[in-house]
Formats: structure tokens, sequence, C-alpha cells
């Protein structure tokens, strides 16, 4: 049963809204979402990249100042930053799950988190942030976001364990009840053409489809699966931009929660979508996956949903079909969000 919700919160009155990650994937769509609805008192922090891809996903967008990552952190430790601030959604860190650098991740991912925290309860500002899936690890001990699962999550890579430590500082800080915490899934949709290797399997995939008719995924290298039926829970960005705005505008409501649809679904069955909503007949190649990988790997992933529906979310999640449909859409015009 959904709890009763409080009394809504209107983007029109709280004040200026920090995205972090404002020009990256969920962050920029969050930023169109926002001026969809009027409003345009952002203030967006990101950090360019050398060639100057995410710049994309800010044309057209409203937005009162834009800062980069390490010159806003300074605003924050120097006291200098902006105070009049209803809402912080921090969506800015490093995403690659490749990544060799531990520190790089610990600092950027880590120490980053706590110091927008406290500078945004300091402002008294609701402070949205981005956690991951990706501290679930191989999953071995369930994909329950309950309160007392959190520390038994065992990432796998140096990117899961910086969110790892930020969900358990926020439960170390007594911050749970203050705060709220997504743990995305495996998210794809519009403006994320920028995020190279870290880009979905679609985004990857589509240009060779539409050109060759022929798409690649990685075999299996466990008897339990078939090569292409590893699965994922993918969610649509559109969703988890419902998601967060539901969070924004409910304040008395808190904790860490799931971000997924729910609903673990095959390779294969991404790939037959893509090729469906391109009018190709289907062809996989399946290749081995890099040495590298393999120990690292998630065959199987999907997310419990329960306490976000409990919250009193109660939106439904756009099937794994029409989500790639509609995906496909801005992939063949190029367009942003």
């Amino acid at each position: 049963m959904a709890v009763p919700l409080g009394k809504r919160c209107s983007i029109k009155t709280m004040g200026k809204i920090v995205v972090t990650g404002g020009a990256g994937f969920i962050g920029s769509c969050m930023v169109a979402w926002l001026n969809a609805q009027g409003y345009k008192d952002l203030i967006v922090v990101d950090h360019w990249d050398g060639d100057g891809l995410k710049r994309r996903n800010l044309t057209g967008k409203d937005y009162i100042s834009y800062y980069d990552k390490a010159e806003f952190l300074g605003l924050v430790l120097s006291g200098k930053a902006p105070r009049d601030v209803g809402c912080v959604f921090h969506m800015g860190a490093c995403s690659s799950t490749t990544g060799q650098d531990r520190d790089y991740y610990l600092k950027n991912n880590f120490d980053y988190s706590c110091h927008m925290a406290r500078w945004a309860l300091g402002a008294g500002a609701r402070f949205i942030y981005a956690s991951s899936a990706a501290t679930y690890g191989d999953g071995e001990n369930g994909y329950s976001d309950s309160l007392d699962s959190i520390g038994r999550c065992k990432p796998l890579n140096y990117y899961g364990e910086s969110k790892q430590m930020f969900d358990e500082w926020v439960l170390r800080e007594k911050l749970y009840d203050k705060v709220v915490g997504l743990k995305f899934f495996n998210v794809f949709g519009p403006n994320e053409y920028h995020k190279g290797d870290m880009k979905s399997v679609i985004a990857k995939s589509y240009d060779r489809v539409v050109q060759e008719g022929k798409m690649v995924l990685f075999k299996s290298h466990r008897p339990d699966y078939a090569d292409g039926e590893q699965k994922r829970d993918f969610v649509y960005v559109k969703d988890v931009v419902d998601v967060m705005q539901f969070f924004m505008q409910e304040p008395s409501i808190n904790g860490i929660y799931n971000v997924g649809s729910g609903r673990a679904r095959s390779w294969n069955d991404l790939a037959f979508a893509l090729f469906a909503a391109v009018g190709k007949p289907p062809l996989i190649e399946y290749v081995p996956m890099p040495e590298v990988l393999r120990s690292k790997y998630q065959y199987f992933t999907q997310a419990d949903m329960s306490r976000l529906l409990k919250s009193g979310y109660d939106r439904p999640f756009t099937g794994l079909e029409e989500a790639v449909k509609d995906y496909v859409v801005y992939l063949k015009d190029r367009v942003a969000m």
C-alpha cells in the first residue's frame, strides 16, 4: 500500500536548483524537464571534456549560471556558494566502470559528494544524489534497497565502491532520513552520445544496425547463461527523470531507493527491440568478452522496486520495446532532449 503523500513542493517557489553533472546524461535530461515546466533558475555544474561533446546537451537550455565542477567545489569549500537554493540534484561523477585509478574515484565521486551534501543540507536545500546498482556487485546478496542490506553490498569495481562508500557515509552521518539516494540500474536514452565506451549498447550499436543490419554482443562465459541471455534491468532515462522530480516535490520522503524497471531482460531482448525499431531482421554476432571484464561482469541484475512503490510513487515504467522505439527517434534525428 502506498504511503499518504505530503504537501507537494512547487518548483516555482523552491528557489534555485543546482544540477551537478548537468551537461551529462541524466543531469541534462533533468535540466530539459525543468525547462519544460517553465523553470529557468538553474545552476549547472559540470566539466567540459576535451571534445566538447557534452556542450550539445545544454544547447537551447535555460539556466542562470554554469560552473566547472572544480570551480564550484572551491565556492562550496570557501563558503561562497549560493545559499538561496531549494534543491540539489547531485548527478556528477566519473561513471566509468573500468577505470583503475582508485584515488581518482574516491576524490571525484566520494569526497566531492560529501562536500556537496554538507553544503546542500547546510543551505536548507533538498539533496538528491545518484547512487548505482554497481554497488550490488554480482548480486549474491540480492538487489534489495532495504536499510540493512546496504552494508552487505560488495561492488566489483572502483566506480561501484565509490558509490557504496557514499551510501555508507550517508548512514554513518545519520542522513538517511534527510536525503534521497537513487540506485540507478542500466539507464539508457537521449543525451548519452558523449559517454564513449560507457554509452548504452543501443547507442553504440544503432549506426551499425542501420547501415549493416548487424549487432555485436558478448558471449557468455558461464554455462548457466546462453550467449546474449545475460540479463540486466534496463530503465529508460525519461522514467528516471520522473522518479527524480517525484522526490524533489515530496520533501518528506527520504532514503535510498532502487531505480530500475523491476524486470530483468536479456541482451538478446534489447537487440531484438533495436532491430524491430529500425525495421531490420535481427543478425547478432557474439564475441568473446575481454579477459579484464570477465571476473567483474554482472550476469543478472533486477531492481527490487517494492520500497519505491511503497513510498507513493505510482507511475508505470516504460516497457523495453516501447522505450527503444522512442529512443530510436532521437538517434535517427541526432537530437538531444
